[in-house]
């Protein structure tokens, strides 16, 4: 079955220093655009993360300091990325919870704005996890019954993520064959940020996802306590969750005045 598009869809994934969206950096990126023609166009970077790249994580994914030293910063490769993958869709494997988060508060750190709400975001795994729950090598030998030659090479693995979805579509026909279909069929969450420090309840009405305050409005809390503003605009969280705050706290003074 083949993915019927009414606009591009970009499959995105990411090497990095490590999994922390605050504090770890971008060292590969691996982009597939199908257009709604079936044909595909193909970004490749490697990216100087301006940080001494862990050893641990050079054992995964084969990246070492020596191989990013003359790559472009992502301050230097963001506008050629985000024209990339301009109104498309975006998928890949993990890609809601690591890879797009990740991707967005390099942006951010860029100083590009990129918006993400007219986007569809199709997860792989999210199917997977649903349907089969594993790894993307046992979806990529499941699904598609071959070896992931070549894992955490960022555009393997993006290549594997696109072949897993297509075999998905033939495996389970309820997922119908566009992006729409296909997100309603598994759900499509409900975020705030990318960080899912905050999401929608089911009046539409932004709450906390986590601590103390998970499941509460958030604008509630601010009004209660101002000082969480401030705890959290100190603290160890995303750019993007401080930008979400910060919008959702302008939005509640506005409201009262």
């Amino acid at each position: 079955m083949s993915l019927q598009l009414s606009r591009p869809i970009a499959f995105i994934d990411l090497e990095t220093t490590g999994v922390s969206l605050t504090a770890d950096r971008i060292v590969e990126v691996a982009i597939i655009k199908i257009l709604p023609d079936g044909t595909r166009q193909v970004k490749r970077k490697l990216i100087n993360p301006l940080m001494p790249i862990p050893p641990q994580s050079t054992e995964i994914h084969g990246i070492t300091d020596e191989m990013v030293k003359d790559a472009p910063t992502f301050k230097q490769a963001g506008n050629e990325l985000k024209q990339f993958i301009e109104n498309c869709d975006l998928g890949g494997y993990n890609s809601n919870r690591f890879d797009i988060p990740m991707l967005m508060e390099e942006f951010l750190r860029a100083g590009l704005e990129m918006d993400l709400t007219t986007r569809r975001m199709v997860d792989v795994q999210h199917i997977f996890y649903t349907m089969e729950p594993r790894t993307l090598t046992a979806a990529y030998k499941f699904y598609c019954q071959k070896e992931l030659v070549d894992a955490h090479s960022a555009e393997a693995d993006v290549d594997a993520t696109i072949d897993v979805l297509l075999a998905q579509m033939d495996k389970y026909p309820q997922l119908g064959n566009t992006v729409d279909s296909i997100l309603n069929s598994i759900g499509e969450e409900k975020i705030v940020d990318y960080a899912r420090r905050f999401i929608f309840d089911d009046k539409n009405v932004e709450v906390f996802n986590f601590g103390k305050h998970k499941g509460r409005p958030v604008a509630d809390v601010l009004k209660a306590e101002p000082q969480y503003y401030d705890w959290m605009m100190r603290g160890d969280f995303p750019l993007h969750t401080k930008q979400k705050l910060t919008e959702i706290l302008n939005k509640t003074l506005l409201k009262n005045n």
